[in-house]
């Protein structure tokens, strides 16, 4: 539930992550990357690092971490990818865990993760296999890397059959949320986000679904100057993350909520072919929209509830139908064909993560594929005839 205003949230906030012996810290607040040295020593078992970033983010942040690290004395290398939902391949995997070994990493040396989602995975799953296990660190340096794929210990690639269906849970060892690097973000990118902050209120949170109608705009539209908005949100967001990820690690029951919106967001992006058309969060919105609908078409959602969230979501800059994010050829049937990897399915049946309203979601797997259909082909109706580019 929401506490306190957005003012408070300018002081530096801790979510901790309950997992026993492999619990750790969330640390949120500005500026932290000129400190990160101090924040990274106590959990390091020696003092060397591997830095895992990719070009746009080690353009703006690196030297920020390196000169944090050389302050206090812990040894640093960068190993720099492309930027891009392209990288989070077998292909770019084998080169980052090439040039990990060349660096001599050892098994008490620990990969920081400096980026968005495709570095905090890539560098996750590289640390999770690396010597059969190397520690490793999130400095995630987007919205939706802070609020959602940092937390929890999911990391993994992209195969052509579909999204992160290669992988492993393994939790870092700490993470570092500085609130100041999402003000270096495009504003599209920073939208995107967005998507994964809303899903939280619609799960079990209707208060903080009705505190971001209100701050929402703001968040997104004066991000620099709004750190204190921007922190209240991730704060709430990784609290809401780290109480399902403490219930159910491995997303055997309730973590599958967190995955609201995301059966058809990863059908979705599977199809664009991770080229950049559709980023995550925008797929996730669309996502969103689309399992409001279902539940609404299905009985279990009041209709009005559907409506206000497509109404915000829309408000927020996002898509929420496949017509605006140009697939072209798209149907119906090759949705549900994407849908049938994903990693929930059991028993051939697929899972879905439906509402009974705003804050109200459930999972279930009794719904019925002609239902899913209709939707679909009610909701690719209106497509352009776009082409791929």
């Amino acid at each position: 539930m929401m506490a306190g205003s957005p003012e408070q949230a300018l002081e530096q906030t801790t979510v901790r992550v309950d997992l026993a012996e492999r619990s750790y810290d969330i640390i949120i607040g500005e500026n932290l990357l000129l400190e990160a040295g101090t924040y990274l020593a106590p959990v390091l078992a020696r003092p060397r690092v591997a830095i895992i970033t990719d070009a746009t983010v080690a353009a703006l942040h690196l030297t920020h971490l390196q000169e944090s690290l050389d302050a206090v004395g812990i040894e640093n290398d960068a190993i720099i990818i492309p930027a891009g939902e392209g990288s989070k391949n077998f292909t770019q995997l084998q080169a980052v865990l090439d040039q990990l070994l060349a660096l001599r990493i050892e098994r008490r040396d620990t990969i920081i993760a400096l980026g968005g989602g495709v570095v905090g995975d890539l560098a996750g799953f590289a640390a999770a296999i690396l010597r059969r296990g190397v520690d490793f660190i999130q400095i995630p340096t987007t919205l939706l890397s802070q609020v959602d794929s940092s937390v929890g210990g999911k990391t993994a690639v992209n195969v052509s059959q579909g999204k992160n269906l290669v992988g492993a849970f393994y939790q870092p060892r700490l993470v570092l949320a500085d609130v100041t690097a999402l003000s270096t973000l495009p504003a599209r990118e920073l939208r995107a986000g967005y998507g994964e902050v809303v899903k939280y209120g619609l799960i079990d949170d209707f208060a903080f679904f009705e505190w971001l109608e209100m701050n929402g705009a703001q968040m997104l539209a004066a991000a620099p100057a709004s750190p204190a908005v921007l922190a209240q949100a991730v704060a709430v967001s990784c609290r809401s993350k780290a109480a399902i990820v403490a219930r159910d690690e491995r997303e055997t029951g309730d973590r599958a909520l967190l995955n609201l919106g995301h059966t058809f967001a990863h059908a979705l992006e599977a199809e664009g072919g991770y080229d950049g058309r559709i980023l995550h969060g925008e797929a996730v919105s669309i996502g969103l929209n689309m399992a409001f609908t279902l539940s609404s078409q299905l009985g279990l959602c009041p209709s009005q509830d559907s409506a206000r969230v497509c109404r915000h979501l829309a408000q927020m800059g996002l898509p929420t139908d496949p017509s605006q994010v140009g697939l072209s050829g798209l149907t119906a049937d090759v949705m549900l064909e994407h849908m049938r990897q994903d990693k929930k399915v059991s028993d051939g049946q697929l899972t879905f993560i439906l509402a009974k309203g705003i804050g109200q979601s459930f999972i279930t797997r009794d719904v019925p594929e002609d239902a899913v259909k209709e939707m679909l082909d009610n909701a690719l109706s209106t497509q352009p005839n776009l082409q791929k580019s």
